[in-house]
């Protein structure tokens, strides 16, 4: 039995998906559904059982789970604009701890979502201590515990996996409102204004030029299910492709994915700027200082952990999503 929690999520219900291509259903789906409309990401998906979240936390605390053989934790408050501490403690590094300890206890292996946000206005996103510090208590909820599997490796009796999720775009993420990815903005922007916005250059970048590291979802379920097929490896790794790209590639690759679908052939940025499908809106004032201009995962320790296979690019991966969304229409 295989236990996804937050599964009705972005992230976790890609993840039971994987498991579902592979062949597996015994799988505890963990969640809070208050906002049910998430239920949707299920749906279609095949799992054994339904736990609330808080019932869940109950039998972890309980000891009451048995037959579980690894536990994929995806379940946390993602908002990085949230304030309220206690609240993003309790859910994101409590529960978490609390997980740890039966998974350490019961020799079961652990595989967490941990977050590109510990490394804060940083310029170097490698997995080590002198490059974390966190901007927000949303990046120090995820750090703490990063910091606490660290302490505890000595003592560890079962795998542990942290991976640092980068900017994950793709299905499965239309609940989230604004903390959705740039990719679902652009493409709900561009059919119901017929253009997409990005800002103007600022911070040494050109106009829609700041760059992060985007990594499709099908990627990050593919690095979660190489640590669950190689029980023997643990430790915190970077999830991201090792590749800065622009958010002009997001925009293009959005509105030249929706123009296809009328024949309309390819277009250059420039020929998108030209056309006016592709605007730029001034930096604002209140993030000058607060932005990340530019992120890229050092993936060195993800690939020196066994994980080979390549990750999609921009243009294949937001290409991927768009056609996948509007196949569901």
């Amino acid at each position: 039995m295989i236990v996804v929690t937050g599964a009705a999520g972005f992230i976790g219900s890609n993840l039971v998906k994987g498991l579902n291509q592979r062949g597996i259903d015994n799988i505890i789906a963990v969640d809070d559904l208050t906002e049910g409309d998430k239920f949707r990401n299920l749906a279609d998906l095949r799992i054994a059982d339904y736990l609330d979240r808080d019932v869940f936390r109950s039998r972890v605390a309980n000891g009451a789970l048995p037959g579980v053989t690894a536990i994929l934790h995806q379940g946390a408050c993602s908002d990085t604009t949230e304030r309220n501490g206690a609240y993003m403690m309790d859910n994101n590094y409590r529960v978490s701890l609390e997980l740890l300890e039966y998974a350490q206890g019961n020799g079961i292996p652990l595989i967490y979502a941990s977050s590109a946000a510990v490394y804060g206005a940083s310029e170097v996103y490698r997995e080590e201590p002198a490059n974390e510090g966190p901007l927000n208590v949303y990046g120090y909820s995820k750090l703490l515990f990063d910091q606490v599997v660290r302490q505890r490796e000595s003592r560890r009796t079962a795998q542990v996996v942290g991976l640092r999720y980068f900017n994950v775009y793709g299905p499965r993420e239309q609940h989230k409102g604004r903390m959705a990815s740039v990719a679902f903005h652009n493409m709900n922007q561009f059919l119901a204004e017929g253009h997409v916005r990005l800002f103007a250059g600022w911070d040494g970048y050109g106009d829609g030029e700041q760059s992060r590291d985007f990594i499709s979802v099908d990627d990050v379920v593919a690095v979660n299910l190489h640590f669950l097929d190689h029980p023997e490896q643990s430790g915190i790794f970077n999830c991201g492709t090792g590749r800065a790209q622009p958010f002009n590639d997001i925009a293009a690759a959005v509105v030249n994915t929706l123009r296809a679908e009328q024949g309309v052939p390819e277009a250059s940025l420039q020929e998108l700027v030209a056309a006016g499908l592709i605007r730029y809106i001034p930096f604002p004032d209140d993030l000058k200082g607060r932005y990340q201009s530019f992120t890229q995962a050092d993936v060195t320790q993800l690939r020196g952990a066994g994980f080979a296979a390549p990750m999609r690019d921009v243009r294949t991966g937001v290409t991927e999503y768009v056609q996948t969304w509007r196949a569901r229409k």
